[in-house]
């Protein structure tokens, strides 16, 4: 793989036109046109339901055989899509995301985990000014997708993001980051505990590229939701794996936090938890139970998706 921060550690999908969906307001969304799945024709925004139960955290049955990390879950919304380049365009012009317009204190935070939100002391981590955020968004040019000017990546996922511009971006589009618990959750389609995202039935390991972006490094990210209905996951979400790498809020732990009931390890560490795979991986990257760290200050093929409270 070509992250050199990146450490890693250890078919019928239900239609997301059945799955109830967010019914607040994304700022991101709100000067663009609907131009994200397979038709292009999709709100880049749409957040749906994950309801929530109890599984076991990075356990397939298959190749992560140690079920002895159980977690429980209360019901929260999980984007659909992977933020666009045509949403983080938004907030870049909104002036955010920078030390001069850093998130409010406490912002973004999971309403279930004490201490999630922004701490005031991450404001230096943003970049100084706009024309630096624009910058460090074009940190490869091969596989980054921003254009200073919209163009034809407006609908692909938005790449070259740290954790902390990750973080500011969710908080001001009036949501979060995952937990790593949750991400694993809907990615296993909760107590299926799926091999991959869509993985029906959950040990089937089929993968080629009509369920997801993913090539070793021989193709270059694609529209978010491309490979939707058959690449989504349980309940509608796409690019779950493949595509871009997508932060969570977790630091990465020596231990999983037990017992865990909307848990979420915020004590800080080395590492920041990031998962899915990309358009640059192996299939082995893209399994539901695979996790991986880099430290939160990374600018590589690693995007987000935003969660929302249930």
């Amino acid at each position: 793989m070509f992250f050199s921060a990146l450490l890693t550690i250890g078919c019928r999908t239900q239609s997301s036109r059945s799955q109830p969906s967010w019914t607040g307001t994304a700022p991101s969304c709100g000067v663009i046109e609907a131009s994200c799945g397979p038709a292009e024709n999709d709100d880049c925004c749409k957040s749906l339901l994950v309801p929530g139960g109890s599984f076991n955290r990075g356990y397939d049955g298959i190749l992560y055989k140690e079920a002895n990390h159980p977690a429980t879950l209360s019901d929260f919304y999980l984007d659909k899509y992977e933020i666009t380049v045509g949403r983080f365009r938004a907030f870049v012009n909104a002036g955010l995301g920078t030390q001069l317009s850093p998130p409010a204190e406490g912002s973004g935070a999971h309403q279930k985990v004490a201490n999630s939100g922004w701490n005031s002391r991450w404001n230096v981590q943003l970049a100084a000014d706009t024309a630096k955020l624009k910058a460090a968004l074009r940190c490869d040019p091969i596989f980054g997708t921003w254009t200073d000017m919209p163009g034809s990546n407006e609908s692909k996922p938005l790449e070259c993001l740290d954790w902390y511009t990750a973080f500011a971006f969710c908080a001001w589009d009036g949501g979060r980051l995952p937990t790593y618990a949750e991400w694993n959750y809907a990615a296993s389609g909760g107590s299926e505990q799926r091999y991959y995202p869509w993985s029906n039935p959950p040990s089937s390991e089929k993968i080629d590229d009509s369920y997801a972006v993913y090539c070793g490094g021989t193709c270059l990210p694609q529209l978010v939701g491309s490979k939707s209905p058959r690449g989504d996951a349980k309940w509608g979400q796409a690019d779950l794996g493949g595509n871009a790498w997508e932060w969570t809020l977790d630091w990465s732990p020596t231990e999983y936090m037990m017992p865990c009931h909307d848990c979420a390890q915020v004590s800080e560490g080395s590492y920041r938890v990031f998962l899915g795979g990309s358009n640059n991986d192996i299939d082995s990257t893209l399994l539901s139970a695979s996790r991986h760290v880099s430290v939160p200050e990374y600018h590589g093929v690693v995007g987000a998706r935003c969660a929302r409270a249930g």
